[in-house]
């Protein structure tokens, strides 16, 4: 009888440890699995905080519309308006952008090999077909001779202008050179005697227009945008939508893979951003892919 219950004591006990290491192994998993859990929804609530510049009235716009879009994967969009083509670059080069949306491809190879910024293209975006305008003259075969043509003072401009005008046959280029780096001095035929003034500041292009300086004003369309003025309707003679002059993303060298970075150029490309493009700015804005 002492046997019997001796070995039914041991068996109780035997059975007690056992619970107990039991609960012990699920309470460890329970709180191993709280700890990962954790661990997860902390890696999944991390935000990516993105600092652009882009000009104001155009590019910021663009802008505006991948804001919800990228905040719906952890990535919030800080948009930083200029009026300016020189501080959205210093503040890149600087740190206090991560990236900027302003600037065609000539531009920004004329900023990096004059001013030694560590800068790449992360993607092309759009294109703003730029505009002959005029308060005078409905047509550019009615400008007269001598006529005054006033056109911007940026030497990454001034080539893409003057490809313009030789375009529509007002004047013509030397032979054999890079026409998005040419100059007035590169006229070589000018058959109704155009005085070319490339003395003004971009920025102010809009408001010679609308007083009615010169013959003719050459605006770059974010400015004319901006400003209310519509290229298509408005313009006497416009750019084709085959320039070069690509609007793009630009970041410093070091960024060139940031993943935050990279998805914002996707998003800007995909359907429903370019289908706004297109409808906002009634094809005076041209949407584009490489």
């Amino acid at each position: 009888m002492k046997k019997l219950l001796s070995f039914l004591f041991l068996a109780v006990f035997v059975l007690a440890l056992a619970a107990c290491g039991s609960k012990e192994d699920e309470k460890a998993t329970e709180s191993k699995a709280t700890d990962e859990g954790t661990e997860e929804t902390t890696t999944n609530s991390e935000k990516v905080t993105l600092k652009v510049g882009a000009s104001n009235g155009l590019h910021d716009i663009i802008l505006e519309q991948a804001k919800p879009i990228l905040a719906e994967e952890g990535i919030e969009l800080e948009i930083e308006p200029y009026q300016d083509y020189v501080m959205p670059n210093q503040d890149l080069d600087s740190g206090e952008l991560d990236a900027n949306y302003f600037q065609h491809i000539p531009y920004l190879e004329t900023e990096i090999a004059q001013k030694g910024y560590d800068f790449v293209n992360a993607g092309g975006i759009h294109i703003e077909p730029i505009g002959i305008y005029s308060q005078k003259y409905k047509s550019l075969d009615e400008l007269p001779d001598g006529a005054t043509i006033i056109i911007s003072n940026s030497v990454s401009d001034q080539g893409r202008i003057l490809s313009l005008l030789e375009t529509q046959g007002l004047i013509k280029l030397k032979d054999g050179i890079d026409k998005t780096a040419a100059t007035v001095d590169d006229i070589v035929e000018n058959p109704k005697n155009l005085e070319i003034d490339a003395n003004s500041a971009p920025e102010m292009l809009v408001t010679y227009y609308e007083e009615g300086e010169g013959d003719a004003v050459v605006i770059n369309s974010n400015f004319a945008i901006d400003a209310g003025i519509n290229p298509v309707e408005d313009s006497i003679a416009i750019e084709g939508s085959e320039s070069p002059y690509v609007n793009v993303i630009a970041v410093r060298a070091e960024d060139k893979d940031n993943a935050a970075i990279k998805r914002l150029v996707e998003v800007l490309r995909t359907d429903e951003i370019q289908n706004f493009i297109l409808n906002e700015w009634g094809g005076a804005v041209v949407p584009v892919n490489e």
